[in-house]
């Protein structure tokens, strides 16, 4: 099997405005094709776009606009792990010897019609997101004993670590009392415990190991993958861990030889204040009944490795490029390239995407 290496990257800005998902995909497309040395079209073997979006032919499309015509392309739709589920696609046609330069691109747009799961009957009518997040955080109180001002940390750390992005939806930090105080959307869920869904796109060019060192002098290596879907519905769920990341995070950390310990920056999808809290215990970098500790201590600190971005609360949540993007910080800390957000002499990273209530999850394991 051959090695597989990120050696390009692109972003636009995550906003509100609501822009043609073919612009956003050209616009990081045309980023990372400006930024990465001797990158031509004709050297392009596959495009796969990753999103939400109802439009159709994307891939063709995304080729046909950057003057690409690849033996592959065809998109990538699953949910908010869109992202890393294309940039798996992508490692494996490499891999497997049948291509050798990918380019991933992944986007979604603010209102897209595409981000809600309609199949799964057993939410009934509270088909929306912030349903189960609140159902994770009453659960994650009840077991745990897990205060306000604890989940209010999450959101507080990532839009004061989201200041330092340039391409993050959100600027503005925010005390522990603001996010305490900020408006009820459930029971147990304020508006600034949730990520903002917003207009993005992100795309990274994946290479062989025969050709990488063509287009950067420092390529990084994907050396871990884990995925695991328990199912679509969410009452399979359980509510106080989730199980799927658990078991992607092993099977990334087995494939790349590596532990928990080992990781130097992570971004975790902390798509509500409650996913990190569970997440950091799920990986393992955090150990059980100690998220909460774990994530004080980092805020209190001003320890970055946890989203370094300012994950989705701070960043935003563009489906499609979600995953992506993610890529892109863990990319750039582990070049040593990610400026003010940099984590000092960062070798391994690891990024961790989920969809659906976490039915769903993918991890990655990246190293230079």
């Amino acid at each position: 099997m051959k090695k597989v290496a990120v050696v390009g990257c692109g972003n636009t800005k995550f906003t509100k405005d609501e822009l043609p998902i073919e612009s956003l995909l050209l616009e990081s497309t045309k980023n990372v094709f400006d930024t990465t040395r001797n990158l031509s079209q004709d050297i392009v073997d596959g495009v796969i776009v990753s999103t939400n979006d109802n439009s159709k032919y994307l891939g063709a499309i995304l080729s046909e606009l950057s003057g690409i015509k690849p033996k592959i392309s065809h998109t990538v739709e699953h949910l908010c792990s869109s992202g890393t589920s294309a940039v798996i696609s992508g490692f494996s046609y490499i891999a497997s010897g049948l291509a050798d330069v990918i380019l991933i691109a992944g986007a979604d747009k603010i209102g897209n019609p595409g981000q809600v799961l309609e199949w799964d009957k057993s939410r009934g009518e509270f088909n929306h997101p912030i349903y189960w997040a609140s159902m994770f955080t009453k659960a994650h109180k009840r077991k745990f004993n897990t205060t306000e001002e604890e989940l209010a940390i999450v959101s507080a750390k990532n839009h004061k670590q989201a200041i330092d992005n340039p391409n993050a939806y959100s600027h503005k930090p925010y005390t522990i009392s603001e996010i305490m105080n900020s408006k009820n959307v459930t029971d147990d869920l304020r508006i600034l415990d949730c990520s903002y869904p917003c207009s993005g796109s992100s795309s990274i060019i994946l290479a062989s190991e025969d050709l990488a060192k063509k287009f950067t002098d420092q390529p990084i290596w994907i050396s871990g993958i884990g995925q695991k879907t328990n199912s679509a519905s969410f009452m399979k769920n359980q509510l106080t861990t989730f199980s799927s990341s658990v078991i992607a995070a092993n099977d990334a950390y087995n494939m790349a030889k590596t532990t928990s310990k080992e990781i130097d920056v992570a971004e975790i999808h902390d798509a509500f204040s409650v996913c990190e809290l569970m997440a950091v215990e799920d990986l393992n970098l955090a150990e059980r009944n100690t998220g909460a500790t774990y994530t004080r201590n980092l805020f209190n600190t001003e320890d970055r490795k946890i989203n370094p971005r300012g994950g989705l609360i701070g960043a935003g949540h563009p489906l499609g490029a979600t995953g992506i993007s993610q890529v892109v910080e863990i990319t750039q800390q582990l070049q040593n390239n990610a400026e003010k957000r940099q984590i000092s002499d960062a070798k391994k990273g690891l990024v961790h995407n989920m969809s659906a209530a976490a039915t769903s999850s993918s991890v990655l394991i990246l190293e230079s």
